[in-house]
């Protein structure tokens, strides 16, 4: 629970390519436009500077579409090639429709297209993949700020639909240094009952909160530092926000 939060744009850095010191260049944000970074900080980092520092790009000249993909492309009217791309990030395809494969992403989240997008990147011919490994990219950022003196936390984001809503939301696909789900079940509401099914996903909401800082077009915010928001150390990782199948009703 945080009494004021800040979120704080951090604007100013240039385009990513592959191979950027991005830790550096927002490390460097921070201080030039929040006077640095402080223990207790969450930087929460859009996942498409990250994945372009990794050099996360699949050239689409260079891909060979499978029997699978050749026979998906019609229903979700897309180039082939991009399909295949999207089947190499997945361990299963749930859904389809005109524009979207609603897949089970190789790290165990459901999403559209795998998170394979085409949106701010120059080259037409090129396409981007996710992070290799989110939460990685999020501890080496929590690293590389410790060495400033300060306790942060990270969070890598991304935005998706929703089955049952209109609209897209930001999500955590990363964090590091942050319980990303506080389980409530057992505390009492404002009435002394005891909650029983309450757990609060906190990496997304602050994901959410960061991704409508950022925009989702031209607005050239990579990254939001935020402050205040007292947050409980973890080293979970994005793991404990994945519904196990078993338990989901989407996928029954």
């Amino acid at each position: 629970m945080s009494d004021t939060l800040q979120l704080i744009p951090l604007t100013g850095l240039p385009l990513v390519e592959p191979g950027d010191d991005v830790d550096g260049l927002l490390i460097e944000a921070a201080r030039r436009l929040a006077g640095g970074l402080r223990d207790g900080d969450l930087l929460v980092v859009a996942q498409k500077i990250v994945s372009k520092a990794e050099n996360r790009y699949v050239d689409l000249r260079d891909v060979v579409p499978s029997a699978r993909a050749l026979e998906l492309a019609g229903p979700a009217d897309k180039d082939p090639r991009l399909i295949e791309v999207i089947l190499s990030e997945s361990r299963e395809v749930l859904r389809q429709r005109p524009g979207a494969l609603i897949v089970e992403h190789r790290l165990g989240y459901v999403h559209a297209n795998a998170g394979v997008d085409r949106s701010n990147v120059a080259d037409p011919n090129k396409v981007l993949l996710l992070p290799l490994d989110p939460d990685a990219s999020a501890r080496r950022l929590r690293e590389r700020a410790a060495a400033t003196g300060a306790t942060i936390a990270v969070i890598i984001n991304d935005s998706a639909g929703r089955p049952w809503r209109n609209g897209i939301i930001g999500f955590a696909i990363g964090c590091a240094g942050l319980r990303p789900v506080v389980n409530r079940i057992g505390e009492p509401d404002l009435f002394g009952r005891k909650l029983e099914i309450t757990e609060v996903a906190v990496a997304d909401e602050l994901a959410a909160a960061a991704s409508f800082v950022m925009g989702q077009a031209d607005e050239a915010i990579p990254a939001v530092l935020v402050r205040g928001a007292a947050l409980e150390p973890s080293e979970e990782g994005m793991g404990a926000l994945l519904r196990a199948r078993e338990r989901d009703l989407f996928r029954q």
